[in-house]
């Protein structure tokens, strides 16, 4: 006993050790290549090179283990992160592409790709689970924090909307579109995910930015 531990239902992908997240990579990788009946203990722990007690330790059981995963995997797309930070339009602009790219890259990814693929194929089944953790510790967290840039655009003068949650699923929408549909169907992903990121910003801010933001914003080439 007096060993901590970290609760994978409420904790940050940042509480994971750079350890632990090593561990959950392997674990991601597993679940591409193998699906899921590859996602054992014995498997990750010998991809990892870690004990199966440290597992349980950290992660729990394998539900909990694929919470973290999908928490971590999520935890790659990066919003506005910075404490005290004072918005511009350009940092605003900056911080809202990066967003879209992390955004584009990660769903395009075989990682996202095999787990929405294995959450549909058990949508019919009693007791799964993967779905709702896709949606409570995948895209709600992502949502979560990119709500959080939005409205600290709107603080800072920089854009103007009245309702956060439709303003931010306008963004998601001119960001993804059907692309990630299409892809789950087995269509190629973008081979320019930087300008349509440097796209559906544009698209966005033009219908959100307050003046200040349109009269810096970046001319597309």
């Amino acid at each position: 006993m007096g060993v901590m531990t970290v609760s994978v239902d409420t904790a940050e992908p940042s509480e994971f050790s750079p350890r632990q997240n090593a561990v959950l990579e392997q674990a991601l990788r597993l679940l591409v290549d193998g699906g899921e009946k590859a996602l054992t203990t014995s498997g990750v722990a010998r991809a990892a090179n870690c004990s199966k007690e440290s597992l349980y330790k950290w992660f729990g059981d394998r539900d909990g283990l694929l919470s973290a995963m999908i928490a971590y995997q999520a935890s790659k797309v990066r919003t506005f992160e910075r404490n005290g930070e004072r918005l511009t339009a350009a940092s605003l602009h900056d911080h809202v592409v990066i967003f879209a790219r992390d955004l584009l890259e990660v769903l395009a990814g075989d990682v996202s790709l095999a787990l929405n693929r294995l959450a549909i194929g058990q949508s019919n089944r009693d007791g799964s689970k993967l779905g709702k953790l896709l949606l409570e510790r995948g895209r709600r967290q992502i949502d979560r924090r990119a709500m959080a840039l939005i409205d600290a655009g709107k603080r800072a003068g920089l854009l103007r909307f009245s309702d956060a949650d439709e303003a931010y699923h306008t963004l998601y929408g001119l960001i993804v579109s059907d692309l990630h549909v299409r892809m789950l169907l087995g269509e190629p992903g973008l081979k320019d995910t930087a300008r349509q990121a440097e796209r559906a910003v544009t698209a966005f801010l033009r219908l959100y930015g307050t003046d200040k933001v349109l009269a810096e914003m970046p001319v597309l080439g």
